[in-house]
């Protein structure tokens, strides 16, 4: 592996363990073996190693996002879109535990988050559309616009609100039980817009993949 790809790893690795403001380029130079200086070679500042990591976050969700023009959605297509996503929460944690603050230190990387955004609620809009077409859902256009915002919302803010509403405290480790929950919420969202013949199979599938926070006795039922 290249030095750079190497530093884009452990830097990964890193934040989403210790968190980003806990480590430093020397840290991440100490951690490879290689000397600050190498790593300066390759990214002038920290803040470029993140932007970095988050162009190759940015192009998996892309294509994650994707609709078949093919055929239509099926319910496991569902399934794999929420995986997807969620997996990529999970291996770029670090993004999304601390979003506003790294937006707020790094211009382009704000505006390129921006563009980013509005594409995904886009391509979040679509499925949703497909999700209606394939008689999964019934709404409205209106209604499907407003789900898919709540949804993008609920995806990037789901390790923020875990941590400020102290599920997980300093020191501790996010859960996949966590964050598998917050696939349930979206599924919860959901609910009400699903069409008789589908109530069922989702529920399952709902079941299948996690439990509320309530379910998890972390809130108060």
């Amino acid at each position: 592996m290249k030095t750079r790809d190497r530093i884009i790893q452990a830097s990964l690795e890193l934040f989403n363990e210790q968190g980003e403001r806990n480590v430093t380029t020397n840290h991440i130079a100490s951690h490879l073996g290689i000397s600050p200086g190498n790593l300066y070679y390759h990214f002038k500042n920290k803040q470029q190693i993140i932007f970095d990591i988050y162009l190759v976050y940015e192009k998996q969700v892309d294509i994650h996002l994707t609709v078949p023009t093919d055929r239509p959605l099926v319910i496991n297509d569902k399934l794999i879109y929420l995986q997807q996503i969620f997996q990529g929460l999970w291996d770029y944690r670090f993004l999304h535990r601390d979003l506003q603050h790294l937006l707020q230190n790094d211009d382009e990387l704000r505006k390129r988050y921006n563009t980013f955004f509005k594409r995904c609620l886009n391509a979040t809009q679509n499925i949703y559309f497909g999700l209606r077409d394939s008689g999964m859902l019934k709404a409205s256009d209106e209604e499907l616009r407003a789900l898919a915002l709540n949804t993008w919302i609920l995806v990037t803010s789901w390790f923020g609100f875990i941590h400020s509403n102290l599920l997980v405290e300093d020191g501790q480790e996010e859960s996949r039980e966590l964050l598998n929950a917050g696939i349930y919420q979206i599924f919860a969202m959901e609910r009400p817009y699903l069409t008789e013949e589908f109530r069922e199979p989702v529920a399952h599938l709902a079941a299948q993949l996690g439990q509320s926070l309530e379910q998890m006795a972390v809130l108060p039922s």
